[in-house]
């Protein structure tokens, strides 16, 4: 259970595939699309926001621009403790304002005629809460660097944006755009996303950075780096023309950073190979020194991993594939197609942003090593699996599900390239779902719909057994004279999903169990020569 509860609040249950769980009215607040939430879409956010190092404070306010869908009369805002709303106002007039837990409910006084687009204003101060171990547990961030000096960020995905500013906090509603006004002490810079459209020098010793963003973007996207931040630009010509690139960090890193991020431009190639344009050509593309390991944060990669290869200077794949590249660079730039381009209206369907980003390693290092190499690496990450609790977590509560969503996903998207027997299909696939669902936020239906279809097979029942279910299919089989038996175990009831076998000295065939017996005919020598594609993530069981 996460969040400040109070007394009052009355608790609600919910029964899910995770088993007997307890959410709060104020899970259901922050993670539904509530009544006071559904009349309305954001189209706009204007930020201003004062960060105070002296005491960890922001102040600010909020200029909310939005479509009025129906008429009604109270909007939720979201902030969280102990940062506090002081005033919201519309049309020049002050309205009122309750609290329920980090839900504030604010009653506006003029007509809210549908289609009509309408503005308020919200004022809000505080101290948010530091993150206890960012990314993973967020807040922000308030530490020192090398030289002791100021430096700070924030890292809010799941704990959520209003952390520290408020917004209406739900992923299924992004802005259209949005500016990011930062002020702070005249000898800092604030890094946010998109482009830095100027600088002014303020009178009291401040200075203010304003960001345009011109893409639509997910609250938690949005951040805020704040230290002894220098520019290095450079360019890549795209799919979508010049690109322009710039890292921004801190000063003494410099060179090693205009070294150590030439590998930007040949995973960008790699990743417009395989999924398209990049996807924020108006806002550029950007990574930052941070003071934790990094995040997605769209078009101002948050980076944190030191300057080494490999995860913290480890290979998640236990191959040696993963210590040739680093990972954060990779990973955290490949969800600017899923996570940033492509969106979970729930984070209970987080899967989207990450399976797919998973694989986006796997497919760097097909492009830089190879195919053989490739197969390694997505085979040797299935060590990480746990097969806890379901990749898809319980709607409606801002629940994600199992970290299987990573390793288990990217597996499950990997049988299904095998099934389809060709990788131009398979890469026109991934091209044209960024291209249908570009700058959408998208329900796992969606997703598993589109890749049915485009495969030209019903991928429900493997979406079920690898996203809903913790146990992994078994394939039983037994030899009968010169044939093949086989079927599948699984939770799934009439699970049917392809596999490759070696049946004859031509290599391997998809075969189609289902939950009955099949046959097929086998003329391999000895049945000890027989073998299942390792690039399916199954178990197999020989039976009498």
């Amino acid at each position: 259970m996460r969040g400040a509860l109070t007394c009052c609040i009355a608790l609600l249950f919910s029964a899910t595939a995770f088993g007997q769980q307890r959410f709060s009215r104020a899970d259901t607040l922050r993670g539904s699309i509530t009544p006071q939430r559904s009349w309305w879409d954001v189209t706009k956010y204007d930020l201003h926001v004062t960060v105070h190092p002296e005491d960890s404070t922001f102040s600010g306010y909020n200029t909310i621009t939005y479509k009025v869908l129906k008429q009604d009369s109270v909007l939720q805002i979201d902030l969280q403790y102990p940062m506090q709303i002081d005033s919201v106002t519309q049309d020049k007039q002050s309205l009122r304002v309750t609290r329920d837990s980090n839900a504030w409910f604010v009653t506006v006084k003029s007509p809210q005629l549908k289609d009509k687009s309408k503005q308020l204003t919200v004022h809000f101060s505080g101290k948010p809460r530091r993150a206890a171990n960012a990314p993973w547990s967020g807040g922000v961030i308030w530490t020192k660097d090398e030289k002791d000096r100021t430096w700070m960020a924030t890292a809010v995905q799941h704990i959520g944006a209003s952390l520290w500013w408020p917004n209406k906090d739900h992923q299924s509603d992004e802005p259209e755009e949005m500016l990011i006004n930062v002020t702070v002490p005249q000898e800092l810079t604030d890094v946010s996303n998109g482009r830095l459209k100027k600088v002014v020098d303020n009178p009291d010793g401040t200075r203010t950075f304003t960001w345009v963003v011109n893409s639509p973007i997910n609250n938690y996207d949005v951040a805020l780096n704040v230290g002894y931040y220098t520019e290095i630009k450079d360019a890549y010509s795209g799919e979508g023309g010049k690109l322009d690139i710039s890292y921004w960090v801190l000063d003494y890193n410099k060179d090693k950073a205009t070294e150590h991020f030439k590998v930007v431009k040949p995973m960008l190639k790699c990743f417009e190979y395989w999924f398209g344009k990049y996807p924020f050509y108006k806002d550029s593309y950007k990574l930052v020194d941070a003071p934790y390991l990094g995040m997605e944060h769209q078009s101002a990669v948050a980076y944190g991993n030191n300057y080494q290869m490999g995860y913290k200077g480890t290979d998640l794949s236990g191959t040696g594939w993963g210590l040739k590249w680093d990972f954060i660079v990779v990973h955290e730039s490949g969800h600017e197609w899923f996570g940033n381009s492509i969106t979970s209206k729930d984070i209970a369907d987080m899967w989207i942003h990450e399976s797919f980003t998973n694989y986006s390693e796997t497919l760097f290092v097909e492009c830089q090593y190879g195919r053989k190499a490739a197969n390694e690496y997505v085979q040797g990450i299935r060590k990480n699996i746990r097969n806890d609790i379901p990749i898809i977590g319980p709607y409606g509560v801002n629940e994600e599900g199992s970290g299987d969503m990573y390793y288990k996903g990217a597996n499950m998207i990997h049988m299904i390239r095998q099934i389809m027997e060709n990788d131009e299909a398979f890469r026109d696939m991934l091209r044209g779902m960024n291209k249908t669902f570009y700058h959408q936020v998208v329900t796992t239906r969606q997703i598993e719909e589109y890749m049915s279809q485009y495969v030209g097979m019903n991928l429900e029942k493997v979406f079920d057994q690898y996203l809903r279910h913790t146990t992994i299919p078994t394939l039983e089989y037994r030899f009968i004279g010169q044939q093949l038996q086989f079927r599948w175990v699984s939770d799934v009831k009439d699970f049917n999903m392809p596999v490759k076998v070696k049946l004859n000295e031509n290599g391997f065939k998809l075969i189609y169990p289902g939950t009955l017996w099949h046959t097929a005919n086998f003329t391999l020598s000895n049945t000890k020569d027989f073998e299942v594609d390792k690039n399916f993530y199954i178990h197999t069981k020989q039976v009498k």
